[in-house]
């Protein structure tokens, strides 16, 4: 079958066993990202419409030339609302996060707009990103993209924390994503990352999700953050971002000119 989403994706990768690589796209879009991002090494980034300045249009390009490059695309949207959940899938997001998830209510809602009937009410719009531009059956192209389309909650909050274990088991639910500092934010703690009710709130959360069988994903600024994040259970390790990235390379370079230069 052609069209309805025929490249490896972030479906195959959660299918996967073992460590996953990626890292935060949220102020560049350049149309050789997802080609240098392949030559790295990286298995998945994490396109952000929260906290970034990237409209529906330009994270289309960019969920476009990763895919098209080989990796995988997870796509935090604005909100839980339906209307951006639907347009998420609909410009190609292989993987749509969803912040602030507090209650299993909400997770069903966002599964119900992501997910074609009969799995969900998901609007109707083929031959566009999201099915390659193809063209195929209707009964095909709604399995495959029922398929193809993850869904992966963040749990930041002391309401998703306390609804953690329902939020993982959940059927629809593909992985979850742990937001640590809005999770310290929110039970009082904000940045506390050592405090018992942060590293207590983990432990519960890694116990729900390992008890489902769902894999769990974390930002992380320091590579040896990343390795102990994996070797405590979690999956998906995102390091960095590309602001960071290029902020703290140039600081470093910068830094060595000025020392060597007499």
């Amino acid at each position: 079958m052609s069209g309805a989403g025929t490249e490896p994706g972030l479906r195959e990768l959660l299918d996967r066993p073992g460590l996953r690589l990626g890292t935060y796209i949220g102020e560049f879009s350049s149309h050789g990202l997802g080609q240098i991002l392949a030559t790295a090494g990286c298995d998945f980034a994490f396109v952000d419409m929260e906290h970034s300045g990237f409209g529906f249009e330009t994270a289309a390009g960019v969920l476009r030339g990763l895919h098209g490059a080989g990796v995988a695309s997870l796509l935090r949207v604005p909100s839980g609302a339906r209307h951006h959940l639907q347009r998420a899938a609909d410009i190609g997001a292989q993987g749509v996060i969803v912040p602030m998830v507090g209650s299993i209510d909400e997770v069903r809602s966002a599964i119900a707009a992501l997910k074609y009937p009969p799995e969900g009410q998901r609007g109707v719009a083929l031959g566009l990103a999201h099915d390659d531009y193809g063209v195929a059956p209707i009964a095909d192209t709604f399995a495959v993209a029922n398929r193809r389309v993850c869904f992966v909650p963040l749990i930041e909050t002391a309401e998703g924390l306390e609804n953690c274990e329902a939020i993982c088991a959940e059927t629809g639910v593909d992985a979850i994503w742990i937001g640590h500092l809005d999770l310290t934010s929110s039970l009082g703690i904000p940045g506390a990352f050592d405090d018992p009710i942060f590293t207590e709130a983990i432990a519960r959360i890694m116990a729900a999700a390992q008890s489902a069988g769902v894999p769990v994903g974390q930002l992380v600024m320091r590579p040896e953050d990343g390795a102990a994040c994996h070797r405590d259970g979690s999956d998906l390790i995102c390091y960095s971002s590309d602001i960071w990235l290029l902020r703290d390379a140039l600081t470093r370079g910068f830094a060595e000119i000025r020392a060597g230069r007499d």
